[in-house]
């Protein structure tokens, strides 16, 4: 099944909604399994209203060029003007979606994101952690006061040292702050990379080998 896209109009204590391209592996129709998820937030500047943006990296890019994924995937897009901080309801909402109409697996549910999306994934995973089995941010920041509520969390952050949009130091202050409250954390920095730290990470079949080490299940067992 290629990637198909779509459209979640829902109200929860208002309405929320998000454009979104969903991708299916290719023997989900001939299997009953359950599947692992991937959740993609783009950056800043794949917003708008053409799902055709959204297919120009990362995730949707990868889906876009082979039909062996071995994950479902989900890629909403961010309104113009709007960030994922803004729309996290949105986010959650289609997550939950996606979660009721296809067999995902809860225990395998995986966020990452790029550049204003790696900023999205710090702020979601330390808001939801419980919603989520690994977390991959690239290029992106947070607040590491956050820190606290990813402790148990499985991370890999990824950033270039030579990035010009989102200083690495984004990125450091996170990874530094969970390893200051016990996290082991992996940290990737790409010494001679700019601002795309994203190619080469999400062109990284370690990357989907580490998603699929992890899951929620053992998260819980851990606490």
């Amino acid at each position: 099944m290629a990637q198909q896209a779509d459209r979640l109009e829902k109200t929860i204590t208002k309405t929320v909604t998000a454009d979104y391209l969903v991708y299916v592996p290719e023997h989900y129709a001939q299997s009953d399994e359950n599947f692992p998820l991937i959740l993609f937030l783009h950056g800043a500047g794949e917003r708008g209203h053409d799902l055709e943006l959204v297919k120009v990296h990362g995730i949707p890019k990868i889906v876009s060029e082979r039909t062996d994924f071995p994950f479902i995937t989900v890629s909403p897009q961010c309104p113009s003007g709007s960030s994922w901080l803004i729309e996290k309801d949105a986010v959650i909402a289609l997550l939950d979606e996606i979660i009721a109409k296809y067999r995902v697996d809860t225990n395998r549910v995986y966020l990452t994101g790029l550049s204003m999306g790696g900023f999205g994934t710090w702020h979601i995973a330390a808001e939801y952690p419980e919603r989520f089995a690994a977390i991959a941010p690239i290029c992106g920041g947070g607040q590491p006061l956050t820190a606290q509520y990813l402790k148990d969390m499985p991370v890999w952050a990824f950033h270039g040292a030579k990035d010009d949009i989102v200083p690495l130091k984004a990125t450091e202050d996170m990874v530094n702050a969970l390893r200051n409250i016990g996290n082991n954390v992996k940290f990737t920095v790409y010494p001679e990379a700019k601002h795309d730290s994203w190619t080469e990470t999400y062109n990284n079949k370690a990357l989907y080998e580490w998603f699929l080490q992890h899951q929620k299940s053992e998260l819980l067992t851990s606490q």
